[in-house]
This record gives structure tokens, sequence and C-alpha cells, in this order.
């Protein structure tokens, strides 16, 4: 057994240190000689090359949340499937059943979305009227 049971990751910690010190520097070097000239038009809020309206601080709906997580969510649920497709000529049939069983489940807790409203943006409409 070696001396030193943590001198083999010398080097990575030696890494994360330069890693560190040149953002570090770069940041530095930045605020020191960066060229500084604030506008009006650099001040204002971007807003994708449109004329910005309003208050940048306003309330967003909470549809605009609940879009954002369920995209996170899937989009999680879809990295699965890449380790899956990498070794699924070793899984043979019992992985292609089993990723239909995961899929099958996604698909679902989507219908479930879907049918809750997450995803329509329209207008309300009363429920239960029809």
């Amino acid at each position: 057994m070696p001396d030193n049971y943590f001198a083999p990751y010398l080097p990575l910690l030696m890494h994360f240190l330069a890693a560190c010190l040149l953002a570090a520097a770069i940041v530095a070097l930045s605020a020191i000689l960066g060229y500084r000239k604030p506008t009006r038009a650099k001040l204002s809020p971007y807003e994708c090359g449109m004329t910005p309206l309003g208050d940048a601080r306003e309330r967003f709906s909470v549809k605009f949340y609940l879009v954002a997580m369920m995209f996170i969510l899937f989009d999680v649920e879809a990295v699965f499937l890449y380790p899956w497709a990498v070794i699924l000529r070793d899984l043979k049939m019992f992985g292609f059943w089993e990723m239909l069983v995961y899929i099958g489940i996604v698909l679902v807790g989507f219908v479930y979305i879907w049918k809750k409203g997450v995803l329509d943006w329209g207008p309300s409409r009363a429920r239960g009227r029809g």
C-alpha cells in the first residue's frame, strides 16, 4: 500500500487549482482592464432584439413555471434513453420490453399533465360547462 493514499489524486487537485486560478485571473483582469462606458441602450433590459415594454420585474403566470418544470422533468427522463440505447444489444428483448414499460409510464405522465391543462396556454374556459 502506498504511504499516502491520496497521492494519485494530486494531479487532479492541481488541475482544479489551476482552473480556479485561471478563472479568477480572467475575471480580475476583465474588471481591471475592461472598457466601461455605460449608455442608456446598454443598461436597458435585452428583449431578443425587441424594444422592451413595461417593467422587467413583472410577474409571470404560474403556467410558465409549470411548463418549465415539465420540460426539465421530461428532458431528464429522455436522458435515460441514451445509456439504454448504448447497451441495447446486450440486454436483448428484456431491455426492449423494459424500455417500453418505462416509455409507457412517461407517456401516462404526459397524458396526465395534458389532461390537467398544464400545457394549455389559450384563454381560460369554464370547466364543467357544455
